[in-house]
């Protein structure tokens, strides 16, 4: 009988488990029970942008309002771990191939060089046809500015650094339908791909 107590008390607490809001680059989870406090506590937002995809289309911040969207940074000639990272993202995209409200947001690090016919080539050469999926590309300064202020996306390491620093992070960001941080993934694991599904569809519950 205390088995079985305990059995169901560990179903119901698995199923009450909310997702943390992530308001700083050190990743410090912040669990908030009450939503009413989430604007009082959690400050922290994507900021706004604009960015020509691979249909040479200008993208802002409305394509992801009140959507799920994943961001990740990459850039097309990279011979490591960006093959890996588009691969494993794609196994999230094809998870959700017929949900509207997620978004998946891939940076360009390398913009002066990724050009949205390289971007759609890039995209093409990895059969991705899920519409919801952007390559963006842009200004340098911005795309790096967003990753490191609005992201994270090395985290508070890559806080401080400015547009002459390279970047390259491994780092999938998962951001609610309210701008705000909810996970983070090594986009290089394949394992970490069903956390960010579980992740994602904890979020379409709430």
């Amino acid at each position: 009988m205390l088995l079985s107590s305990i059995l169901f008390w560990g179903c119901n607490n698995k199923n009450s488990l909310k997702l943390p809001y992530y308001n700083e680059p050190t990743f410090t989870p912040i669990f908030i029970e009450n939503r009413t406090e989430v604007d009082q506590k959690i400050n922290h937002k994507i900021a706004d942008f604009s960015l020509l995809n691979q249909d040479s289309i200008l993208i802002n911040q409305n394509v992801f309002k009140n959507k799920i969207h994943i961001a990740n940074f990459i850039f097309t000639s990279c011979a490591n771990i960006c093959p890996t990272m588009t691969s494993n993202l794609k196994i999230v995209s094809d998870s959700f191939k017929n949900e509207d409200d997620i978004i998946y947001l891939s940076y360009s690090v390398t913009p002066w060089i990724d050009q949205p016919n390289i971007l759609k080539t890039y995209k093409d050469n990895y059969e991705i046809t899920n519409e919801k999926w952007q390559f963006l590309t842009g200004s340098k300064s911005k795309i790096y500015n967003l990753a490191r202020q609005s992201y994270f996306a090395e985290e508070d390491i890559g806080f401080s650094k400015d547009s002459t620093e390279f970047l390259h992070t491994e780092h999938f960001i998962l951001v609610d339908k309210t701008k705000r941080i909810r996970g983070i993934y090594n986009g290089t694991l394949q394992l970490e791909m069903q956390q960010l599904i579980d992740d994602i569809n904890t979020l379409k519950a709430e």
